[in-house]
């Protein structure tokens, strides 16, 4: 009978699994590691693809002859455009800080009260939370515009930035992340004579960080790609996604410009989550931790 050797790992656990069990887990992740990425890298590839390996067939995955003409063709059109190019950047940067800010803010305060004080209510007030995350957002467009309609706010900014603070899985991922924090500390902090808002800011916050940053990068993916049509018909208060999105109708001839929209799109989005992975992974994984 084989015996499978334990090895050691970091923070002094151990595994009991063989060599072979490894070399399987590492061959079955790298499969789909190159599955999830080949999206990835086929736009990079695309965006600084010439016209003529645009239309090759079949395509090819890597770029043989990189060119940024496609990126010059953007901007010149931009620029052509009656509203400047940072008019849109502006608009698509306000809205997705403000919108990020104000829903770390307002979760992470409902989360904290939701988790450590227990009022009548609160199991049901997030029962209700949760039964929000099975409905697409296509289902709540039309009570969510005649909400706005009725507070004024169409064609206003408040229109998509207010909504951002109601995202549900920001809640409740930062509810469970503070259900691991020991009651005791906060007891401590009490009877050492610290305020509910200063446990909050100095105790709270801190700890949570791995939730929030996750959180963080949810909404900037949501609301860097929102193109707020609905909401949004002022040509000057349209966002960068929208105003790119009309470039690529254009026609075929707008190909090589459409590679370089949806490269420019989403790096914003690639990049925080490249920062910031190591959080999504420690979030995911206490998510479901109790005291």
């Amino acid at each position: 009978m084989k015996v499978k050797k334990q090895k050691k790992l970091i923070g002094g656990k151990r595994l009991n699994r063989s060599y072979g069990g490894d070399a399987f887990i590492f061959t079955l992740l790298t499969v789909f590691g190159i599955f999830f990425a080949f999206p990835l890298v086929f736009n990079i590839n695309h965006a600084f693809k010439p016209m003529n390996e645009i239309f090759l067939f079949p395509p090819n995955i890597f770029v043989r002859n990189p060119t940024f003409n496609n990126f010059q063709d953007l901007f010149i059109m931009m620029s052509k455009s009656w509203v400047t190019f940072s008019r849109y950047i502006f608009n698509t940067v306000f809205i997705t800080v403000a919108g990020t800010v104000g829903l770390i803010v307002i979760a992470s305060m409902g989360a904290f009260v939701v988790s450590k004080y227990k009022f009548p209510g609160s199991k049901i007030f997030f029962q209700g939370v949760i039964i929000t995350l099975m409905f697409s957002g296509a289902v709540t467009q039309i009570p969510l515009y005649l909400v706005m309609a009725r507070f004024g706010w169409i064609d206003t900014y408040l229109s998509v930035i207010f909504p951002a603070f109601a995202m549900p899985m920001g809640f409740f991922l930062l509810r469970q992340f503070i259900d691991t924090i020991p009651d005791t500390l906060l007891e401590a902090a009490t009877i050492d004579g610290a305020k509910e808002f200063g446990i909050f800011i100095w105790i709270i916050l801190p700890l949570i960080k791995p939730a929030w940053l996750t959180v963080m990068i949810f909404s900037v993916q949501n609301l860097w790609n929102a193109r707020a049509s609905t909401f949004i018909y002022s040509e000057q208060l349209k966002t960068l996604p929208f105003a790119l999105s009309q470039i690529v109708v254009t026609g075929v001839a707008r190909q090589g410009v459409g590679a370089a929209v949806g490269l420019f799109v989403m790096i914003v989005p690639l990049v925080m989550f490249m920062l910031a992975q190591s959080n999504v992974l420690q979030t995911m994984a206490n998510s479901g931790i109790k005291e």
